[in-house]
């Protein structure tokens, strides 16, 4: 069975699987470069803006942490699990992207712990998978976030 990988939310990302080349999308206003994510399709949300037209933009590929947690309980729908399967924990990672003046909220990296991550270390978004559905042969995507290494290599 081939498998199709299928965005979590549609437009929040780029579809391209090459790490490079993967973005986080936003919008940004034309009239006061306000930066929104997750993306605006209707007007600008901020307050002191006279209007203008919202565009699509990607955000920057690296942050820094600005907070992390574990999550070791498993959540409630909506949110899809195999209830069969044991329940494995997962980092959540704030990023603080600086450039857009905003904090991401995603999951860090599959084997990333909140022991590998520190405040103001920098992280930068990669493809992930939330889920896959066998049955289908469905493939969930998002974003995780990983740390990069002093020298700008990934760990």
């Amino acid at each position: 069975m081939s498998r199709t990988r299928t965005p979590v939310v549609a437009g929040w990302f780029t579809e391209d699987a090459t790490e490079g080349d993967f973005r986080l999308l936003g919008t940004r206003c034309s009239g006061c470069r306000t930066v929104h994510f997750p993306r605006e399709d209707g007007h600008c949300r901020n307050p002191h803006c006279s209007g203008g037209e919202l565009e699509e933009t990607p955000l920057s590929k690296r942050g820094t942490v600005w907070s992390c947690t574990d999550g070791r309980y498993r959540p409630p729908p909506p949110y899809v699990s195999d209830l069969d399967a044991p329940w494995t924990p997962y980092t959540l990672v704030a990023v603080e992207l600086a450039a857009e003046r905003m904090v991401v909220l995603g999951q860090a990296a599959p084997g990333v712990g909140v022991a590998d991550l520190r405040v103001g270390s920098v992280v930068e978004v990669v493809p992930g998978v939330l889920d896959e559905d066998r049955a289908t042969g469905t493939v969930h995507t998002t974003w995780h976030w990983r740390p990069v290494a002093a020298d700008g290599d990934t760990s």
